[in-house]
């Protein structure tokens, strides 16, 4: 079996690759691929998310839109405890620190990631080699309407900051599905954003990341 050389031409097409690697390793599609494994993926962030890209034919790479941008399907990769807990918050996109006044939650680029998700959850537990750690069932998953408000109400109340020049006095403690959080290589990573005066100051670039428990309620309602 090796990777396929084309993006999948419609959504069932996308399942039956999904159900192809389902109960693989890591290290059994890295084989497949001719890619090297690392050790330790902490110091290779995103390999696993490009692995598992490879071999369902995602062509959006980091530009901001749709992982399968003809399909409307964004994939998002989870790592998983033995008792399908999500070990880590998920990671939406980046956050507009200049955003002008009157954007709306319906033209949102978070509303535009979330739409249609393709979660992919993949065994995490760090004491298991990363070769070793399997690929479970996907999961296709569109927010219902008590969710797309849970997400609009947090993406308003943390863009309204945004918005007024508070970016600073925002914290990963606020938002019940959605959270800011800074997202950079390193603290020395600065970009521009309004300040509480309307004017341009220098901060840490921040992203939009679903909280644990949000994504653990999807993968719950999903296999329950």
């Amino acid at each position: 079996m090796q990777p396929p050389s084309t993006g999948p031409c419609n959504i069932d097409d996308l399942l039956t690759r999904c159900q192809r690697i389902a109960g693989l390793s890591l290290g059994e599609l890295a084989q497949m691929a001719n890619i090297s494994v690392p050790d330790n993926l902490q110091r290779h962030k995103g390999w696993q998310g490009q692995l598992l890209e490879l071999w369902l034919g995602a062509s959006a790479g980091s530009r901001p839109q749709q992982d399968f941008p003809e399909l409307g399907v964004e994939l998002k990769t989870v790592p998983i405890d033995a008792h399908w807990q999500p070990l880590e918050t998920t990671y939406v996109c980046y956050a507009p620190l200049m955003g002008a006044p009157g954007i709306t939650w319906e033209r949102s680029n978070v509303k535009n990631k979330l739409g249609q998700v393709l979660w992919l959850p993949v065994e995490g537990d760090r004491r298991l080699p990363v070769a070793q750690r399997r690929v479970a069932n996907a999961i296709l998953w569109s927010p219902n309407v008590s969710e797309n408000a849970l997400l609009q109400a947090d993406w308003e109340e943390l863009t309204e900051q945004i918005v007024l020049g508070q970016v600073e006095q925002i914290t990963a403690r606020q938002g019940q599905a959605l959270q800011l959080r800074p997202k950079a290589a390193n603290g020395s990573v600065l970009t521009d954003a309004l300040g509480p005066e309307g004017e341009r100051i220098r901060t840490r670039p921040r992203g939009f990341y679903l909280r644990k428990s949000f994504t653990r309620n999807i993968l719950l309602n999903a296999f329950s």
